[in-house]
C-alpha cells in the first residue's frame, strides 16, 4: 500500500513539472493528467526536457494539417515514451500502423491515433488491423448507437487476443446483458465494463461477474456513489481474486487525490488513477499476483488507459476545435 501511495507522489510531480512547462500549449489538464499516470504505471522515467523535444519532433514530422499538430502530440508522446527505448525511431512505425488502420476502414482522427499506438507493435500489421475492424463492425452490429470510434482502441487491444471473433461477441455480449440483469445500467460504459472483462482468460463468467456485483456493493457501503463512469473500473478490479478486499486500499489513494488542489475537481478520473496505481502495484509485486493473470493484467491496464486517453483526448479534441484550437 506505501508502494502505491510512492506512485500518487511521484503523479503529483510528473504533473507539476507537466503543468508548469506545457501550460500554454495544453489546454485540457485531463491530457496531463493522463500523460503523467502512464509514467507512473508503466516505471518508466520521466524527463521533461526529453518529453519537450519528443512533442516538438511529432509536431515536425507531421503534415500542416495534422490533428498531430495539436495538443495530441504530448498524448502521443507520452504512449510512446513509456513504451519504447526510442520513441522518435517507434515514431515511424506509429505513422505507418496509422496508415495501415485508415487503409482497413477506420476514421482517421484521435481514435485511431490511439489505437495506433497499440498496433505498432505487432510484426503482422495489417492483418491485426484488419483483425481489429471486422472485431469493430461485430461490435456495431451488437450496438450500432452504442459503438462509435471511441471504440478504436479497445477493439485493437481485442485483436490481440486473436480469438475467433464471432465467440468472442457471444462473450461480451453475455457479460452485457447479465450485468444488466444484475442491476447495471446500460449504455457505453456498460460496453466498456463488457469489453474489459472479456480480456480476462478466466472462462467462468459467472465468477467475474459475481466479483463485480460484490465491488458494485462494497462501494455503496464504503460511501462510494457506482456512477456508471466507474464501471470499467469495477471490471479492471474484479480481476483480483478476493476483489472487494481492495476496495478499503483504492478509496484510500482516490481520497488523497480528491483532496490535492490539482486534482480535486476530478473525481472521476481520480477514481480511475487510484485503481490504476493500486493494480500497477500489485503487478510490481507480482507474486501476489496469479502468474496466469500477470501478462493479461498488463494489457487490463492498457485497455483501461487506451478507452481514458481515447475519451479525454476525443473530448479536448472537439474542445479545441470548438474554441479554435490550442496551439
Amino acid at each position: 500500500m506505501n508502494d502505491a501511495m510512492e506512485k500518487v507522489d511521484r503523479y503529483k510531480a510528473i504533473y507539476s513539472q507537466l503543468k508548469s512547462n506545457l501550460r500554454w500549449k495544453v489546454s485540457d489538464n485531463r491530457t496531463l493528467m493522463m500523460a503523467a499516470s502512464l509514467y507512473v504505471t508503466s516505471q518508466r522515467e520521466f524527463d521533461i526536457d526529453r518529453f519537450q523535444r519528443l512533442g516538438d519532433f511529432i509536431k515536425n514530422e507531421v503534415g500542416i494539417f495534422s490533428t498531430l499538430k495539436s495538443q495530441l502530440r504530448f498524448t502521443i508522446a507520452a504512449m510512446l515514451d513509456t513504451r519504447f527505448d526510442n520513441p522518435e525511431a517507434a515514431f515511424a512505425d506509429f505513422s505507418e500502423s496509422y496508415e495501415i488502420l485508415i487503409r482497413e476502414g477506420f476514421t482517421r482522427g484521435v481514435y485511431s491515433y490511439i489505437a495506433a499506438v497499440v498496433l505498432c507493435v505487432h510484426e503482422s500489421k495489417e492483418e491485426a488491423a484488419s483483425l481489429a475492424m471486422d472485431i469493430y463492425k461485430k461490435m456495431r452490429e451488437e450496438h450500432f448507437f452504442l459503438t462509435g470510434q471511441s471504440d478504436y482502441p479497445l477493439a485493437m487491444l481485442l485483436a490481440e487476443r486473436n480469438q475467433e471473433i464471432d465467440s468472442l461477441i457471444v462473450r461480451i455480449e453475455d457479460f452485457y446483458n447479465t450485468l444488466d440483469q444484475a442491476g447495471f445500467r446500460k449504455g457505453n460504459d456498460l460496453q466498456s465494463m463488457s469489453h474489459i472483462l472479456s480480456l480476462h482468460e478466466n472462462p467462468d463468467q459467472k465468477q467475474l461477474i459475481a466479483r463485480c456485483t460484490h465491488l458494485f456493493d462494497g462501494m455503496r457501503q464504503l460511501d462510494i456513489r457506482p456512477k456508471a463512469s466507474l464501471y470499467p473500473q469495477l471490471a479492471v478490479l474484479s480481476f483480483l481474486s478476493d476483489s472487494e478486499n481492495h476496495l478499503m486500499a483504492v478509496k484510500e489513494i482516490w481520497e488523497t487525490l480528491n483532496a490535492e488542489k490539482l486534482f480535486k475537481w476530478h473525481k472521476d478520473i481520480n477514481f480511475m488513477m487510484a485503481v490504476s496505481f493500486y493494480i500497477a502495484d500489485k503487478i510490481e509485486h507480482s507474486s501476489m499476483v496469479e502468474t496466469s493473470l500477470y501478462t493479461t493484467m498488463e494489457t487490463l491496464i492498457q485497455a483501461q488507459q487506451a478507452a481514458s486517453v481515447a475519451a479525454i483526448s476525443g473530448a479536448a479534441a472537439a474542445a479545441g476545435a470548438a474554441g479554435g484550437g490550442s496551439d
